[in-house]
C-alpha cells in the first residue's frame, strides 16, 4: 500500500514538474520575442532617423524626383504609425523599396553620389539595414520556437491552458525582395 503511494505521489510530482518547465519554457520564449522585438525596433528607430538625412541630402541634387522623396517620406510615417507585426512588416517592406529607388537616383547624378553626406549616409543606411536583417531573423527564429513548443506535447496542454497564442513572423513580402525599376523619364 505504501508502494502505491509513493509511486502516485512520484506521477503526481513527475506532471507537477513536467507543467511547470513547460510552463517556464513558454514564458522564457515569449519573453525572448519580445527581447528580440524591441530590438527590431531599435535598428527601425535608428533608420527613421537616417531618412530624413538622406532626403535633405537627395533633395538638393534631384529636384525633379520629389515624388520619390515623397514617397520615402511617407513609407517612413507610415511604417512609424504601424502598430501590428504585421502592419510593421508591409511597412518596413514599402521603405525597403523607397530606399532602393533613392540609391538608384543616385547613379543617375554623379554630383549626388559624389557628395560627401551621401557617400557617409550610404554605408550608414546599410550597416543598418544589415542589422535590420539580423534582428529580424532573431526575432523570427524565437517566434519558430515558440510556436513549435505551444504546439508539441506535452507544453500544448500548457499552452492551451494558459492561452499561449502562436506569434506571427516579421516577413519580407515578395515585392520588397526583388530590385526597384526606377524610370528617369523620356
Amino acid at each position: 500500500m505504501i508502494w502505491v503511494l509513493v509511486i502516485l505521489i512520484a506521477l503526481v510530482v513527475a506532471v507537477g514538474l513536467a507543467f511547470m518547465f513547460s510552463y517556464n519554457g513558454l514564458v522564457g520564449l515569449r519573453n525572448k520575442i519580445e527581447a528580440a522585438y524591441a530590438q527590431i525596433d531599435v535598428q527601425l528607430n535608428r533608420r527613421y532617423d537616417l531618412i530624413p538625412n538622406l532626403v535633405e541630402t537627395v533633395k538638393g541634387y534631384a529636384q525633379h524626383e520629389s515624388g520619390t522623396l515623397e514617397a520615402v517620406i511617407a513609407a517612413r510615417n507610415s511604417a512609424m504609425a504601424a502598430n501590428s507585426i504585421e502592419d510593421k512588416a508591409q511597412a518596413e517592406n514599402v521603405i525597403s523599396g523607397a530606399l532602393k529607388s533613392i540609391f538608384a537616383l543616385s547613379e543617375a547624378y554623379p554630383d549626388l553620389k559624389a557628395n560627401t553626406n551621401f557617400q557617409q549616409l550610404q554605408p550608414e543606411l546599410s550597416s543598418t539595414e544589415d542589422r535590420i536583417a539580423y534582428a529580424r531573423q532573431y526575432y523570427n527564429d524565437n517566434v519558430r520556437a515558440y510556436n513549435t513548443k505551444i504546439q508539441a506535447f506535452p507544453s500544448v496542454i500548457v499552452a492551451n491552458l494558459f492561452k499561449f497564442t502562436a506569434r506571427e513572423y516579421f516577413e519580407a513580402d515578395d515585392q520588397s525582395r526583388g530590385t526597384v525599376a526606377v524610370d528617369f523619364g523620356a
